[in-house]
């Protein structure tokens, strides 16, 4: 396994930006061919960098609710669970949780049922929240200032290139070295048959 390059991040930003952008504008863009930038996708999806291409709908052209910006103080116990729902709710499309342990969120709300949606949203009680109507928003992942390093799935050091890359059971794991990749493999295989 070896370190990502200043090419591979290229490729990654590129299909940031567009994850239908076609290889062959990829490869114009960093120096490559189409069949190279297609190797590279290949092999960033087998390393787990990539997980799938998804589709960034905009709403607004369904007509799916208008844009809210929604900041819930959560009694700290309730936080993992009140995520959890806020999460699952169809209309909500980005959800954060602060140092402090409020809960953030980004969704499409129906504007006369923004309250009583909210109410209902929630499985804790003593919820106090903020709605914020947003005039406009957009999403820009952004890979500036990133470094990426895989890490080893025994010892948690960074996988360099002399590192190696297993896949066990459909999951791909990563290794720093072949010594950690015999210990967690024998520890799996114990495992496994203990189970």
């Amino acid at each position: 396994m070896r370190d990502l390059d200043e090419t591979d991040m290229e490729i990654l930003r590129l299909l940031g930006e567009d994850a239908r952008r076609p290889y062959s504008e990829i490869a114009e863009r960093v120096g490559l061919s189409g069949p190279a930038v297609s190797d590279r996708v290949r092999r960033l999806e087998e390393a787990g960098v990539i997980e799938g291409f998804t589709v960034d709908v905009d709403q607004s052209q369904l007509r799916a609710g208008i844009p809210v910006f929604v900041r819930a103080n959560v009694p700290a116990g309730d936080v993992d669970d009140c995520r959890a729902a806020v999460a699952d709710a169809d209309a909500v499309e980005h959800v954060f949780v602060t140092a402090d342990g409020e809960v953030w969120f980004y969704a499409r709300a129906q504007v006369q049922r923004v309250r009583e949606w909210l109410d209902g949203l929630f499985p804790a009680d003593g919820v106090a929240y903020d709605v914020t109507l947003l005039d406009d928003a957009e999403w820009t992942p952004s890979l500036d200032g990133t470094s990426f390093a895989l890490t080893c799935a025994e010892c948690g050091n960074t996988v360099d290139s002399e590192g190696e890359s297993t896949r066990i059971d459909g999951e791909v794991y990563h290794f720093c070295c072949p010594s950690c990749s015999s210990r967690f493999d024998a520890r799996y295989t114990r495992l496994e048959e203990g189970a």
